[in-house]
């Protein structure tokens, strides 16, 4: 597997099998199509789509590493962690993530009795229709309902006026420790990867105890080149990577080809001076 920085891997997106819209196979083939030579699907804290794109990914003859996204509570806010290159049978991290995921359904009812307050009925059945596994309904999917009934444009818009902190239908939830979240990645052979720090709203002495805290357990890399992050948030990150001696990673964090950002694989090349994370998986 190469390790030069112009190598085309996207590690990070997301099937139906989460809250993406398209199937571990279609999400294979167009990561081929748009020339990615290593690819991973990182569902957020699911598994159950590893064996159906690594089997796609063989298949179109692209390098694949079986990831997982993993919702993580720190200082009050919900971050992120990849999981790269893990072993998605390992029961620790199985396990881990099905506790994880328990408590959706009821949050989920809680944010549709929110927004009917505020005059939106159906929205938990709205949301459910959208929800390839009923089990990880997200926020994502009633962001969907919203768009389909003509409350928001589009998604965005529904992510500034609903779901967010001090909004109609928004709902906290406690996930996994990052501690937890490190260990389970570890455990199962992978490397632990921090996603989209540009997205947190955490102070610059919080990300840097985030940092910090993270390395102290056994994390080794940041996402640098994301979907999520501008140009300008592409050298800010690289030069964290440097500060903190981490790797980087490079991610389009894709869901749907009308949702999302940037398209599978079609995200700037990681600078010279960073070592990428797939260097861990000769």
């Amino acid at each position: 597997m190469s390790s030069t920085t112009n190598f085309n891997a996207d590690l990070h997106c997301h099937s139906v099998v989460s809250d993406g819209t398209l199937t571990p196979e279609a999400l294979a083939e167009r990561a081929h199509a748009n020339g990615v030579n290593l690819w991973a699907l990182t569902d957020h804290d699911e598994l159950g789509g590893q064996q159906r794109a690594r089997a796609a990914a063989a298949v179109l003859g692209m390098e694949y590493l079986e990831g997982v996204e993993i919702s993580v509570t720190w200082m009050g806010q919900t971050i992120h962690i990849v999981g790269l290159g893990i072993d998605a049978t390992h029961v620790g991290i199985v396990e881990g993530l099905r506790r994880t995921r328990e408590g959706r359904a009821n949050r989920a009812k809680l944010m549709a009795e929110q927004l009917l307050k505020v005059g939106i009925p159906g929205a938990y059945e709205g949301a459910l229709h959208f929800a390839g596994n009923h089990d990880l309904i997200s926020r994502t999917h009633f962001a969907r309902f919203l768009v389909e009934q003509g409350v928001c444009r589009d998604t965005e818009q529904v992510f500034k006026n609903y779901l967010i902190e001090d909004k109609p239908g928004y709902v906290p939830h406690l996930w996994a420790t990052l501690d937890d979240a490190v260990a389970w990645i570890k455990a199962a052979g992978g490397v632990a990867v921090i996603a989209h720090p540009g997205r947190y709203k955490l102070s610059a002495m919080q990300m840097d105890e985030l940092y910090k805290h993270f390395k102290d357990i056994g994390g080794l890399a940041i996402e640098v080149i994301t979907g999520s992050h501008s140009p300008n948030q592409f050298a800010t990150y690289g030069k964290i990577a440097q500060q903190y001696g981490f790797m980087a990673s490079r991610g389009s964090d894709f869901h749907d080809p009308d949702e999302s950002h940037i398209d599978l694989g079609c995200l700037p090349h990681l600078p010279d001076s960073l070592t990428p994370v797939w260097s861990m998986f000769h």
